[in-house]
């Protein structure tokens, strides 16, 4: 299902999504009409759109659309909602901008994947902070990995610091505590849902490559799948059945989800 401002999408505004490129979204798993992390989700809508049109969109209203469109899901889905202008040009970015609310849905991936195998990559995403419809690079990188054997892709800053993977955060456990990149980087709702709810300690700081041997797990997390184990890093091995990464499903499990 493909609905802008709950009407079915016409071809003119798709085609301006895909041309003219300029958009933020999020993406949610949704359960039973239920969300984990549904309030950080809209922070996020209205947080960039601020930033990238100078408005802000109806929290209510989005709510509204998305539940709609999974109103008759027999199943969990995958609820993408993207903000964007379909009349906004690629000669006059700069005119006063109406975004409206686009949502799609799909079948939601398995809830347990199996673990990944990834390479490190220099890359920095414009406006990092931001969710944006920008995944050229990101895909790019992803494609040339999964071309040499690879998964995915992690990315890493001008200092040779992990920062985050394509489409996911990342996290690592040392034996005693979960470590996070200090890096630029998306803040993503599934790390802050377990930053909040991950019962020992844990500690922001930068994580170079040369760390790799040091640290006993890597997880990678969205809102799609949640925790999902890293098995290795540019050949460093990772134990993937690591006990810490069943504690933080548990503990991401445990996280209420709130209705649409």
């Amino acid at each position: 299902m493909t609905e802008l401002n709950g009407e079915p999408a016409g071809i003119r505004e798709l085609t301006a999504l895909a041309m003219t490129n300029y958009g933020h979204f999020t993406t949610m798993r949704v359960e039973d009409g239920r969300v984990r992390g549904l309030s950080l989700h809209l922070d996020r809508l209205v947080r960039d759109c601020g930033v990238l049109f100078g408005t802000a969109p109806d929290r209510d209203r989005i709510r509204e659309l998305a539940r709609r469109a999974v109103a008759d899901a027999t199943g969990p889905l995958t609820v993408r909602v993207t903000v964007y202008d379909p009349d906004l040009g690629l000669e006059r970015p700069g005119a006063e901008a109406r975004p409206g609310v686009l949502v799609t849905t799909r079948p939601a991936a398995a809830a347990s994947l199996p673990p990944l195998s990834v390479r490190t990559a220099p890359h920095h995403r414009d406006l990092p902070e931001v969710k944006h419809v920008g995944l050229f690079g990101l895909l790019r990188l992803r494609r040339l990995a999964q071309l040499d054997g690879y998964d995915d892709v992690l990315l890493t800053d001008d200092r040779g610091a992990v920062s985050e993977g394509a489409t996911w955060n990342v996290g690592f456990f040392d034996g005693h505590r979960l470590l996070w990149p200090e890096a630029g980087c998306l803040p993503g709702v599934t790390q802050e849902l377990l930053r909040r709810g991950h019962a020992g300690p844990q500690h922001t700081e930068p994580i170079g490559r040369d760390r790799f041997g040091e640290l006993e797990a890597a997880f990678a997390l969205n809102a799609g799948v949640g925790v999902r184990a890293i098995r290795s890093i540019d050949g460093v091995e990772f134990d993937p059945g690591h006990p810490v990464l069943d504690v933080l499903r548990e503990e991401y499990a445990a996280t209420d989800a709130e209705p649409l």
